[in-house]
C-alpha cells in the first residue's frame, strides 16, 4: 500500500464494537483425547492459528475435506478473478495459466506441498465463499478480509498478507471533483458506490450516512467503470488494490479523498484463506504453507510481480 498521509477515523460506534468484540473460549475439535492425537482450535476470535507439518504432504491418515483432497488428488480453489494485483485474467495465457496474481500463486504452492493437481475455479465474489459452502470448491483464496460473521460461517486461515499502513480502505472520486468532495459531509447529495460482498460495503453502510444512493454492483471494474462514466460520485474501495489501478492508465482520471479513510482492528488485519466450517484439520495445513510463505518473504515478492504484470494489461 502506498503511504499517505494521516488520515481521519470515520467508523460509526457500532462498527467500532463490532471491530472490538471478543468472542470467549477456544473451541477444540479432533475426536477423543488420546495422548498424541492432534486437536485443531480454532481462536477467541474463530479463525486458525494454528499449523501442521506440511513436509510429508498432505497426511495419511487425513479427515474430512484434506482427506477427500489427498483421494481426489486435486485441490479446488474458488476465486473472483478481477481484483488485482491479487488475482486477475491475463489474457496472453489460456487454461489454468491464465489466472494470474498473488493469490494465484499462493493456490499454486497451497496444491505443491500438498502434492495435487489444482483447479481454480471462477466466480463473482458474491458467490465465492457461498460455493466453498455448497461444497463447489475446497478453498476460497480471495483477498477474503477477517469478518466476525465470515469467521462464524466458514473457517479462516491466519493472515498471510500484511498491508505497510493500518489504513485499509477510503474514497475514490474523479479529479475533476477534487474541489467539492472533501470530507463524508460533501456525500450529501451524491451517489455512492462499493462492491457488493465487500469489507468496504459493510464500512461505507456503517461510516457514511450522508449520501444520495448507495449503489452495489457485483465487481471492482464495475466501481472503476461506474465512477468513470458518471453512475456513481464517490466509491469505497480497498486501497492497495485501487492505487494498483490508479498507478495503471485506466485510473489517471480517479484520486482518493485525503480526508477520509477507514482503519481496522488487529484481528481484521491480514487477507485470509476460508473454508468449509469444521474443517480445521485443512487449514492447519493451509496455515503451514502460509508460515512458509510469511517466513521466506513469498507474497511480497508475487505481489511486485504481479503489480508489474496488471500494469502492463492496465489492470
Amino acid at each position: 500500500m502506498k503511504k499517505m498521509r494521516p488520515l481521519r477515523r470515520f467508523f460509526t460506534a457500532a462498527l467500532a464494537a463490532a471491530m472490538m468484540l471478543i468472542l470467549p473460549g477456544l473451541t477444540a475439535f479432533g475426536g477423543n483425547a488420546e495422548e498424541n492425537e492432534p486437536v485443531y482450535m480454532e481462536n477467541e476470535w474463530n479463525f486458525v492459528e494454528g499449523s501442521m507439518d506440511i513436509s510429508g504432504g498432505i497426511p495419511e491418515n487425513a479427515i474430512g475435506v484434506l482427506g477427500d483432497i489427498r483421494e481426489a488428488g486435486k485441490l479446488r480453489v474458488i476465486t473472483e478473478p478481477y481484483f488485482a494485483p491479487q488475482e486477475f485474467l491475463d489474457p496472453e495465457k489460456e487454461g489454468q495459466a491464465q489466472y494470474a496474481g498473488a493469490d494465484m500463486e499462493l493456490a499454486r504452492l497451497i496444491a505443491l506441498r500438498m502434492g495435487v493437481e489444482l483447479e481454480i475455479i471462477p466466480m463473482e465474489f458474491t458467490e465465492v465463499l457461498g460455493a466453498v459452502a455448497a461444497r463447489k470448491g475446497d478453498l476460497a483464496i480471495s483477498a477474503l478480509s477477517y469478518t466476525p460473521g465470515r469467521a462464524a460461517s466458514y473457517e479462516l486461515s491466519k493472515g498471510y498478507y500484511f498491508a505497510e499502513s493500518d489504513v485499509s480502505s477510503g474514497v475514490l472520486i474523479r479529479k475533476e471533483d477534487a474541489e467539492n468532495i472533501r470530507s463524508i459531509e460533501d456525500l450529501k447529495n451524491r451517489t455512492l458506490m462499493a462492491q457488493r460482498g465487500s469489507l468496504q460495503e459493510s464500512m461505507a453502510a456503517e461510516a457514511i450516512r450522508t449520501y444520495l444512493e448507495f449503489r452495489r454492483v457485483s465487481t471492482i471494474s464495475e466501481v472503476y467503470e461506474g465512477l468513470k462514466d458518471g453512475s456513481a460520485d464517490a466509491a469505497v474501495v480497498d486501497l492497495e488494490s485501487a492505487q494498483s489501478y490508479l498507478d495503471s492508465e485506466g485510473g489517471a482520471d480517479l484520486m482518493f479523498v485525503e480526508g477520509i479513510a477507514f482503519r481496522l482492528e488487529e484481528a481484521y488485519k491480514g487477507d485470509r484463506i476460508a473454508g468449509r466450517k469444521g474443517e480445521l484439520e485443512l487449514m492447519y495445513f493451509v496455515n503451514g504453507v502460509i508460515d512458509e510463505v510469511n517466513q521466506k518473504g513469498l507474497y511480497t515478492q508475487w505481489m511486485e510481480e504481479a503489480r508489474k504484470r496488471a500494469a502492463e494489461l492496465g489492470l
